[in-house]
């Protein structure tokens, strides 16, 4: 009995020892419940940090938007004044244009190279014509300033196609031939047959306006020298065909004759819009 007694007084004080020791194994454990690992360290949260960087990136983003809207009413007052300057030299040319339109009519130039700086002069010529080298620029319509101001603002016009009758014209006095612009023809009229009173033979006075080679403009279709079909000035295949040098003039409307080509069909005209590109510019800033 004395023996038993001993030994569950020894179970007891180890029971007491255990008990002791249970505090520090938890204290070893984590704060997830798993035993802490080797190498692994315990760090801060850094959502602190992240909310003090936030109204930091937010200032940024007002200044860049704030230089932007500034960046706009600068950049548009500049182009404002820019169109200023353009006016002013559009009204210049449309005023030199307006000069040279309505300037006595000269002798064409022996010259051909003097004629670069002529374009929209008048000269007058003496010769002939050559009728059976007509090319024909097409499709085209009449140069009727009249029926144009009627027109104006219509959605719908009465104005028919045709095509611009294009004759060599032989210069007795200068011994060059040219071409010449003897105006429009409706297309019904297009065959020389259906206006042979048109077809003026012998000697005859003209004056035109001369007109520069032209460079094809998008969505232009190319000219057709095989169907005679032209639908800008190509000087330089235009006289290679007909066998005339590369000048070309626009006769004048006095140059029309019953039954023949209606002349004065060239159209002088220059956009100036630059006032309303400078209204428009200078009120940007001021919204």
């Amino acid at each position: 009995m004395a023996a038993a007694a001993a030994a569950r007084r020894a179970g007891q004080l180890l029971r007491v020892a255990g008990v002791g020791r249970a505090p520090a194994r938890a204290a070893s454990r984590s704060v997830l419940g798993g035993p802490p690992r080797a190498g692994l360290a315990w760090r801060p949260s850094r959502c602190g940090s992240s909310a003090a960087q936030a109204p930091a990136a937010k200032a940024e983003d007002d200044s860049f938007l704030q230089w932007f809207l500034l960046l706009i009413p600068v950049t548009a007052f500049g182009l404002g004044t820019w169109q200023v300057q353009r006016r002013k030299w559009k009204l210049k040319l449309i005023a030199e244009l307006e000069s040279r339109v309505m300037a006595e009519p000269v002798p064409l130039p022996p010259d051909p190279m003097e004629l670069k700086n002529l374009e929209y002069r008048p000269v007058k010529v003496r010769g002939h014509f050559d009728h059976s080298k007509e090319l024909y620029m097409m499709p085209r319509t009449m140069v009727d300033p009249a029926r144009e101001t009627q027109e104006a603002g219509r959605l719908s016009s009465s104005v028919q196609s045709g095509a611009y009758v294009v004759t060599p014209f032989h210069c007795t006095d200068l011994g060059v031939t040219i071409l010449v612009n003897r105006g429009f023809v409706p297309r019904k009229k297009l065959n020389p047959d259906t206006r042979q009173k048109g077809q003026i033979e012998g000697k005859v006075d003209l004056v035109g306006m001369v007109r520069l080679t032209e460079t094809r403009k998008p969505f232009v279709p190319e000219n057709n020298p095989e169907r005679n079909h032209w639908h800008y000035r190509d000087l330089e295949a235009m006289a290679k065909l007909t066998g005339a040098d590369p000048i070309f003039i626009d006769a004048d409307f006095k140059s029309t004759v019953p039954g023949g080509p209606i002349g004065g069909q060239t159209r002088v005209t220059l956009r100036n819009e630059h006032l309303q590109y400078i209204i428009t510019c200078h009120l940007i800033p001021v919204v």
